[in-house]
């Protein structure tokens, strides 16, 4: 049980490691947009977006939309995507693609961040990247996205920040996913940027090292402060998009909070604080787990069953 404090963020104050992250994502993210100031022109993607019941978005050069990434703006979480990308490309063997897998069919079925998983995860991916050359995994993540991530993004997520952008405001992204990884995502969607955890690299080869700690939680709030500060946003007059009450403190921070594909808790913060909701799963996720087929083993497909028996007796 003593897990469920953690995952309180109203009772977690942010520590210095949190500060660390969000300034080093923050620099991060500003550099990229800087770096990408080109890719503005890229806005539109060759899909249409649904028509949505647009949210008042003033066209306010001092406001900015901050959007979470997993089950907010793409289906899943982008280091498992990732993960099974560096897997078909031989970064590492079957065994860490099983786990990788369990965990991402964790995440589809209770729609929620365990933090254990997530930790694990990142810790293998830090592992996996270790001597790596930051220019080689991002063109790698080039082509991951196209294998496992573009057809997840939620339309209804990507018309919401399509809305903010034709105000005339910057959208970011704001994830516990790699820098990397969310900054070809936010290209890609004709975003401004992506705050993310930043891993080490020296000389443009990956440490095996974080700066800070994942940008999560308060990490995320904090990155989101820094980088207001730096652009003289007003928070206030800017707004958040989540689907997880472990992103409270971030939709807390600003003035216009919204959640998306809510899960229970954040569901209920949110009603109870007459914030906006938008849900866009057309069923239970639980009927659609995203198992990597190379992952179809025995072990795992035992362990999948076993868990969609828990999650139907906890209904």
């Amino acid at each position: 049980m003593a897990a469920l404090g953690w995952l309180t963020p109203r009772r977690r104050s942010a520590t210095a490691r949190s500060v660390l992250a969000g300034e080093a994502a923050a620099e991060a993210a500003r550099k990229t947009s800087a770096a990408d100031d080109d890719s503005a022109l890229l806005t539109g993607t060759s899909e249409e977006a649904p028509e949505e019941p647009a949210f008042p978005v003033a066209g306010d050069d001092r406001a900015a939309a901050f959007f979470d990434l997993d089950n907010t703006v793409m289906q899943g979480a982008a280091i498992f995507h990732f993960g099974r990308g560096l897997y078909k490309r031989k970064f590492f063997e079957r065994r860490e693609l099983t786990r990788f897998a369990w965990q991402q069919a964790w995440f589809r079925l209770a729609g929620v961040e365990d933090p254990e998983h997530m930790q694990d995860a990142r810790d293998s991916a830090l592992s996996i990247v270790k001597g790596h050359r930051v220019s080689e995994l991002m063109s790698i993540g080039e082509e991951i996205y196209d294998e496992y991530m573009a057809d997840r993004i939620w339309p209804g997520t990507r018309a919401l920040a399509q809305a903010h952008l034709d105000a005339g405001q910057k959208v970011w992204l704001v994830t516990a996913a790699p820098v990397e990884t969310a900054t070809i995502i936010a290209r890609r969607l004709g975003l401004t940027g992506a705050l993310g955890t930043v891993a080490e690299s020296v000389d443009g080869v990956y440490t095996g090292r974080l700066v800070g700690e994942p940008l999560h939680g308060p990490a995320k709030a904090e990155a989101v402060r820094a980088l207001a500060a730096a652009e003289g946003l007003d928070l206030d007059r800017c707004a958040a998009y989540s689907d997880s009450h472990n992103d409270i403190p971030l939709l807390s921070l600003v003035g216009h909070p919204y959640a998306i594909n809510p899960d229970a808790k954040l569901r209920k913060y949110a009603r109870a604080r007459d914030w906006r909701l938008r849900d866009y799963r057309t069923g239970r996720k639980a009927a659609k787990v995203g198992i990597p087929a190379a992952a179809g083993v025995g072990a795992l497909a035992g362990g999948t069953a076993a868990a969609v028996a828990l999650h139907r007796r906890r209904r």
